[in-house]
């Protein structure tokens, strides 16, 4: 029982040997082919957002690599824990290269499937060692996220709401402050350079400009935050605070057509089954020589693995508050370097 039968036996022990593709193509052709099982809508079925995909891909992708490298030659520790790293990377490629995946995604998910895709390399090195049925138990790993993936959208969808806060000193006085947070127009790129998050592909914001309207349900205040991003990408913000030099917020409306296709990732949508902005807040406190500019964001996420499409959501979020901060900041003390010259 300690080697499988139906594996060769080398002469020699490999590790970490990186002789031929087969094995590593194999594995990528696997995930790949799962994730274009695994194309139903947000919510439903076969999502590519459902953990059954998530964890298991990964899973498989690394299993079917150290499945194949074993049928060939016996493999060590490190081959398993390793190898299933390329095949993972192999797979984010493919799907990348075939569209079904966009950037956003993949390089947020792509830390996760390298843990997971090892998770299963390891095991399958295991089985391959103490067992003489590694070919069944490839064929249950294949199984498995197919039947999940079926009854998974039936349980419920778990909700994690989380917030993200920071602070500046700002040298220019409240209301000088309080007119650039108001009238945001012509955001150039360079202004927001501290923002990773647009360099893998998240929209760049290009103006937000709160407008008066008539007071209603929606808008107790009577007015609204008109906001636009590039790639078409336009929603509002419906003011729910406001006090002129003090505080400022607003809860997030998302329309039909608030995100056209192709703006973001199309199975992870703002506003959608997955991931929503619930609102934005803005507190400004005298200090000397200037204000404090505090923000802070809310939002949702609504996966069955949310301890790391929060974490990855903190991440994203965390880096766009600083980046806004900074923004403001510039443009507020320009705008009051402006005042004090006329």
């Amino acid at each position: 029982m300690n080697d499988t039968t139906d594996l060769p036996q080398p002469a020699q022990s490999r590790t970490l040997a990186f002789s031929g593709w087969y094995p590593y193509l194999m594995g990528a052709v696997v995930g790949l082919g799962l994730r274009l099982v695994f194309s139903g809508s947000p919510g439903g079925r076969y999502s590519a957002m459902l953990a059954a995909f998530i964890y298991l891909a990964p899973a498989l992708c690394g299993a079917v690599t150290v499945y194949v490298a074993e049928r060939r030659a016996r493999r060590g520790w490190r081959y398993y824990l390793f190898a299933p790293w390329l095949s993972t990377a192999l797979m984010v490629a493919g799907a990348l290269t075939i569209l079904v995946e966009g950037w956003i995604c993949a390089i947020v998910i792509f830390p996760l499937f390298m843990l997971l895709g090892s998770v299963g390399g390891l095991l399958m090195g295991l089985l391959c060692r103490l067992t003489r049925w590694p070919r069944h138990a490839l064929h249950g790993f294949a199984v498995l996220p197919l039947a999940l993936g079926m009854v998974e959208p039936d349980l419920p969808n778990p909700v994690a709401r989380s917030q993200a806060s920071h602070a500046t000193f700002i040298a220019a006085p409240p209301d000088s402050v309080w007119a650039a947070l108001n009238d945001v127009r012509g955001i150039r790129e360079e202004e927001l350079a501290g923002v990773w998050a647009y360099r893998i592909g998240v929209p760049r914001p290009l103006e937000s400009i709160t407008e008066t309207v008539a007071v209603g349900p929606d808008t107790p205040v009577g007015r609204i935050r008109r906001m636009q991003w590039d790639r078409g990408v336009r929603f509002d913000g419906l003011v729910t605070t406001w006090q002129p030099g003090r505080e400022l917020a607003w809860r997030y409306r998302f329309g039909p057509g608030s995100v056209p296709p192709g703006a973001l990732d199309d199975h992870v949508q703002v506003g959608g089954h997955y991931f929503d902005l619930n609102e934005t807040r803005f507190t400004l406190t005298p200090r000397d020589g200037g204000t404090e500019l505090r923000i802070d964001v809310h939002w949702r996420t609504s996966t069955h693995f949310n301890w790391y499409a929060n974490a990855a959501a903190r991440l994203l979020i965390g880096n766009f508050t600083e980046g806004i901060l900074d923004f403001y900041k510039a443009r507020a003390e320009q705008l009051a370097l402006e005042g004090g010259q006329r």
